[in-house]
């Protein structure tokens, strides 16, 4: 009976450290689990809190990526504005380029660049004007800086031929277009636009009469269906008429030249024989504005 008696307590002994060793193990592995669950939560968090990084992140690339793009259209505007497009309402602009409501006047520079061009596109800059420049490919060639400098800020570059050499030029119709290809490629070259056009071109002497009439009609047609048109001028200030140049006689030439007129194409050269013309250019100015002429250039008219 004794032995019976303690069989039961050792029984119950064992039974007990079981429990307790158990308790122990349910205790540790609690524990532990709630170790788990913490480390687990907080990776979570972590996790949650770089997602929420990374979509910030990409929130900010996207934002930086649509004013880039943003920032490349407007670039690309830009560039699209200063490359001339001749359709057929600039054709008709020029045909009328003479006629006008209200008083208009363009400014327009034959024979450069030269060293006299620098203090013109000074003055003009200074006005806050924008002019034409119809511009001699051998010249360009020489000094493509400056016709970057009248692209950049605004002015139109028009065309004048290569060389300036009547009886290269006026050889036949197929020199003339041949001077204006090799112009617009050093054009190309000085502003850095592989695309630039102008389809604007002014035929050295003027277009009507003298010798090579008959060339240069048939020439002018040639550059018609080459989408290229032609301006002369309508007023001038003289300083293709003589060397012997003054302030006074420039603006004299300009107001007999000038007058009942409502739109004006004034021929005017930035060539080293003619700088007076630079130094008579803010009065020129003045006087125009005076009159109450607004200032334009070609890129009103090629469209």
């Amino acid at each position: 009976m004794v032995r019976d008696e303690e069989d039961i307590n050792v029984y119950k002994i064992q039974t007990k450290d079981k429990i307790n060793k158990k308790k122990k193990i349910l205790v540790i592995l609690i524990i532990i689990a709630l170790i788990l669950i913490i480390i687990v939560a907080r990776n979570i968090q972590i996790i949650l809190k770089q997602n929420k990084q990374c979509e910030i992140y990409e929130k900010q690339v996207a934002k930086i990526q649509e004013e880039e793009q943003k920032q490349k259209e407007e670039k690309e505007r830009k560039r699209q504005e200063k490359l001339p497009k001749l359709t057929d309402v600039g054709v008709q602009n020029i045909e009328k380029i003479y006629t006008s409501e209200t008083k208009r006047a363009f400014l327009t520079f034959d024979d450069g660049p030269t060293d006299v061009t620098p203090r013109i596109l000074d003055i003009l800059k200074q006005e806050n004007i924008k002019a034409t420049f119809f511009v001699l490919g051998s010249n360009v060639k020489k000094k493509p800086e400056l016709v970057k400098r009248m692209y950049d800020e605004g002015h139109f570059i028009a065309n004048h031929g290569y060389s300036h050499v009547y009886s290269n030029i006026y050889s036949s119709p197929q020199a003339v277009l041949d001077e204006f290809n090799s112009c617009n490629e050093e054009v190309k070259k000085a502003i850095g636009e592989n695309e630039y056009n102008s389809h604007l071109f002014r035929f050295p002497g003027g277009l009507a009469g003298g010798t090579y009439a008959e060339i240069k009609k048939q020439a002018k047609d040639l550059l018609m269906q080459n989408n290229i048109v032609n301006v002369d001028w309508n007023a001038l200030n003289g300083d293709g008429e003589t060397n012997n140049l003054s302030i006074d006689f420039e603006i004299q030439r300009l107001n007999e030249t000038t007058e009942n007129k409502n739109s004006i194409v004034v021929l005017m050269h930035d060539s080293p024989l003619k700088s007076v013309t630079a130094d008579a250019l803010p009065q020129i100015i003045t006087n125009l504005r005076d009159k109450g002429y607004e200032f334009k250039n070609f890129y009103e008219i090629i469209k």
